[in-house]
């Protein structure tokens, strides 16, 4: 049985601004001591941690890790770019991501020790940001485009085809990096989003003095280029502007796909 109760840990969490983790760690390394945990904490440096676990975690790094037919996105976040490109911080979102591809989503939460020690050293507030694990259907196929930055991986992309090849999936990975598209198509945006952005585009159409017999299409053409914007299958092919996603496709199908940027 430890020599502390949930009460001791969360009045050491009070008094020095450490997260639960810690100050449990801090009494099990002390016996239960109230005074020297706290001395052990200073010691660590971790009684600043709090401060630190403030300021924005805007920075990081993410990495894409497979195993099988599964497919997974890690995104590591800290506060700068400078511990982003460290060797260590890179090394430690690729092994979540391979851990989360091969294990499952949880496979993050059995790794929290070795992240917090990762902060400790460091002296930065480091956290995991999105996790994403996706596998492909029956038949399949799964593939990813990870674009780097310096050495770090700061746009990663996932995609699961019905059918298809891996290439083919890179293909499209790729082209998501770039185009950002937020649906696969056009079914898949909130019928709310849609009526909404048709009432914007009539109103923008009749305040420019457009004829009314000509409204209609006017709004329709508007109403493409927006679905462009957001629809994958609507969009141009980077490498190639004169064909669609969906011509690139042909009898194949998008699945699922899931886009993680550093900075979004």
């Amino acid at each position: 049985m430890p020599a502390f109760t949930a009460k001791d840990v969360q009045t050491l969490r009070q008094s020095t601004g450490v997260g639960m983790l810690d100050a449990k760690r801090a009494l099990e390394e002390n016996e239960g001591d109230f005074d020297r945990s706290v001395v052990w904490l200073r010691e660590q440096g971790l009684a600043s941690q709090a401060k630190r676990a403030d300021r924005e975690a805007s920075e990081g790094a993410v990495a894409i890790g497979r195993s099988g037919n599964v497919a997974s996105i890690v995104q590591l976040r800290s506060e700068t770019d400078f511990v982003a490109k460290s060797d260590e911080f890179k090394t430690m979102v690729a092994e979540l991501a391979d851990a989360v591809a091969a294990e499952g989503e949880s496979a993050v939460e059995g790794r929290s020790g070795a992240i917090e020690d990762m902060k400790t050293r460091l002296k930065e507030n480091i956290s995991v940001g999105t996790v994403v694990r996706i596998e492909a259907p029956a038949g399949g196929a799964i593939d990813g485009y990870l674009h780097l930055q310096a050495g770090r991986g700061v746009n990663a992309v996932v995609v699961a085809l019905d059918g298809g090849t891996a290439a083919l999936a890179h293909d499209i990975a790729a082209h998501i990096a770039f185009a950002r598209p937020s649906y696969i198509r056009r079914e898949d945006v909130p019928e709310d989003e849609v009526a909404a952005e048709r009432e914007t585009v009539e109103k923008i159409a009749r305040n420019e003095g457009k004829p009314e017999a000509a409204l209609a299409k006017i709004i329709d053409g508007r109403m493409g280029g927006w679905y462009k914007e957001r629809v994958l299958l609507d969009q141009a092919y980077i490498k190639d502007e004169k064909q669609t996603i969906a011509g690139l496709l042909g009898p194949v199908s998008v699945e699922r796909f899931a886009q993680v940027v550093i900075g979004d």
